[in-house]
């Protein structure tokens, strides 16, 4: 079970990336401060990637416990997730070091990625054969 799950993680990483490829070319001709949205997107991206390991590790350790001890380790590391998403756009937004707008693009690499992870997954498979 934990070779698939590290696969998992792997093609969700891989997701978050092309994400984040995808929301730099694609919007960044249209952008005046290119440097402050592109700042921005890879914060947030760098971020989702941070979710998703800590969402593995949060969930690997919630797995070997009880089931109340599961829904606490749970909620407690979904909160930390949470926590660490809005000070990171809140140090955006008092510095303005990037775009908190483009870190939430970003951010949303996560979504994005659970999304494209099936079909990461067949591709992967079909090279593999």
């Amino acid at each position: 079970m934990t070779t698939n799950v590290n696969e998992t993680l792997k093609e969700l990483l891989l997701g978050i990336f092309v994400w984040g490829v995808l929301g730099q070319a694609v919007p960044i001709w249209f952008i005046k401060d290119k440097g402050n949205y592109s700042i921005g997107l890879w914060i947030g991206v760098l971020l989702a990637a941070a979710c998703a390991i800590h969402m593995y590790k949060t969930l690997e350790r919630a797995l070997d416990l009880d089931e109340k001890g599961a829904q606490k380790t749970s909620v407690t590391g979904s909160a930390i997730r949470y926590m660490v998403i809005l000070l990171v756009m809140g140090i955006l937004m008092i510095t303005e070091f990037g775009n908190p707008l483009a870190a939430f693009l970003g951010v949303m690499g996560l979504k994005a990625a659970a999304y494209m992870q099936p079909f990461i997954h067949r591709l992967f498979k079909k090279r593999s054969e």
